[in-house]
């Protein structure tokens, strides 16, 4: 089994950074809410980070778990919000800044103790903290300071725990922390003592057996949607089960243009057991004349289920979904200040394992979407699904802005095909996490030969993002944007005019819809 860091969330919007950082690294990591007891007798655990957090240490309703007890029984990193709340555990005193410490500061005086080894002086550090520390605890030693703040970096003396525990008042986790990543490599290699073996060939051989214990000679149902999720998981618990798992693939009428043909033609090749079910009148026939997004959003997915259900209860003695929940999904449902039970559903299988009465394989539950790619190459998984850009549940339906009918799907996928064509031929597509065209409930005139035209409107959408949590609209040049739109006005029968959406994620949502 490979070594563990377990990071305790108390709300910060960097928890997840502090993760992808040590999982970089090749050590494995889980990320708990603060509220949630730790499993001490978990003999992998070899330390514990404790995030940043919205609260103040002041405030009577924040989060205190006793850091001494950790320290106790394992090294401990306390960040930000965790320094100041060591701190004050041990007798310090910590009150509102006199002003905001938030962006860019330089280590200074940094004494080179495990944590801090390597780490060069003036070392740009990212600060985000509207409380400090006015005084440490007696006997905690400082190990590094900034410019304006007397306690960076600090040591809980040898006599506080029996193992060693640190408070640091930056992020070492973002990017502007230049030698955050060294800091947190010497904290889980040279202070905790995890070995860097986390690999994903180590995962797959881990991943393989557990669901082969788990499952034994079960059968497996699964909805395959062509995305890169739901493909890495199902090529896992085929290499553990083999033909007990059984993978149903809806067209919803949704889907891009000729992908239910191509996907079904790559799962071949993948020799997975796949059933490909056409199912797209029953979904044109059930939206008509619904324009309401959240409207759309229910039918699709009420249909989905049915459908998929109707295709599954054909099969004999299926006592597991296979789910390709990812970290993400299963981070956001839970809350901070109270563990919540339930894991937010893959959006294609909602409600499913309530109504079939099934158990959930989900083998990527604990990975985020760059990781799953890696899991994907080392399986030899071809570039067709692990390169794909995210695409909606949902699909089209939520691309065409108001009612969805079969003559606007057609429209729309010709539109969407020359844009993702050419940035496939520009060498663009591998540069944007996800693009995708949008039809608008929006006619305008236009001029084509000598004749008036009254046609909708499309809306290109590009964004650049690592995890699809935050993104940026990306900036494609105005040669490749001029092309696209000139292909699409002159080849799309309907379509007279086409925008660019400028708009990064937040405030807006990659989606429109």
């Amino acid at each position: 089994m490979n070594d563990k860091i377990l990071i305790l969330d108390f709300g910060s919007q960097y928890t997840q950074l502090i993760a992808r950082g040590v999982r970089e690294l090749n050590i494995y990591c889980e990320i708990q809410p603060c509220t949630s007891p730790v499993q001490y007798e978990d003999e992998t655990l070899k330390g514990i980070i404790l995030s940043g957090s919205p609260f103040s240490v002041n405030d009577p309703l924040a989060p205190k778990p006793s850091i001494k007890d950790m320290g106790d029984k394992l090294p401990v990193l306390c960040v930000c919000y965790g320094a100041q709340l060591l701190a004050q555990q041990g007798g310090g005193e910590v009150s509102k800044s006199s002003h905001r410490e938030y962006g860019r500061a330089h280590l200074q005086d940094i004494v080179h103790d495990p944590l801090l080894a390597t780490i060069p002086d003036n070392s740009q550090v990212w600060m985000s903290h509207a409380d400090t520390i006015k005084k440490l605890p007696e006997g905690f030693n400082i190990i590094a300071k900034t410019q304006n703040i007397p306690v960076a970096a600090y040591k809980a003396n040898d006599g506080y725990a029996k193992n060693p525990v640190y408070g640091i008042q930056f992020h070492p986790e973002v990017t502007h922390s230049t030698d955050g990543r060294q800091l947190l490599k010497n904290f889980v290699t040279d202070v905790c003592g995890c070995k860097q073996d986390w690999t994903p060939a180590s995962f797959i051989q881990e991943t393989v057996a557990r669901i082969k214990e788990e499952v034994g000679d079960s059968k497996v149902v699964m909805a395959l949607s062509g995305g890169v999720d739901s493909t890495v998981a199902a090529t896992l618990i085929q290499r553990a089960i083999g033909s007990n798992l059984y993978c149903i693939f809806v067209d919803n009428g949704l889907l891009r243009k000729n992908e239910y043909e191509q996907v079904l033609d790559g799962y071949k090749h993948l020799k997975l057991n796949v059933k490909g079910v056409d199912a797209k009148k029953r979904f044109y026939d059930e939206m008509e004349g619904v324009a309401d997004p959240e409207q759309k959003r229910k039918i699709i997915g009420r249909l989905f289920i049915e459908v998929f259900h109707e295709e599954a209860i054909q099969l004999k003695d299926v006592k597991f979904l296979g789910q390709g929940t990812i970290y993400p999904d299963v981070i956001e449902s839970i809350s901070v200040n109270g563990p919540s039970a339930t894991i937010k559903s893959h959006h294609n299988v909602g409600g499913l394992p309530e109504i079939m009465h099934m158990s959930l394989v989900e083998p990527l539950r604990f990975l985020f979407k760059d990781e799953v790619r890696k899991i994907g190459r080392e399986l030899g998984i071809d570039d067709i699904f692990i390169g794909r850009h995210p695409f909606p549940g949902p699909g089209l339906g939520i691309r065409i802005l108001g009612a969805v009918t079969e003559e606007k799907v057609k429209m729309l996928q010709e539109a969407d095909a020359i844009y993702i064509q050419h940035l496939r031929d520009s060498e663009l597509y591998k540069e944007v996490w996800q693009a995708g065209t949008i039809l608008l409930p929006v006619q305008s005139v236009g001029v084509m030969g000598d004749e008036r035209t009254y046609e909708y409107t499309v809306a290109l959408r590009a964004v650049t993002s690592i995890d699809g949590m935050t993104a940026d609209w990306a900036h494609l040049p105005h040669t490749f944007l001029a092309k696209v739109s000139n292909d699409i006005i002159n080849h799309v029968k309907g379509i007279n005019r086409v925008v660019y959406d400028i708009s990064s994620k937040p405030p807006a949502t990659i989606e429109w819809e």
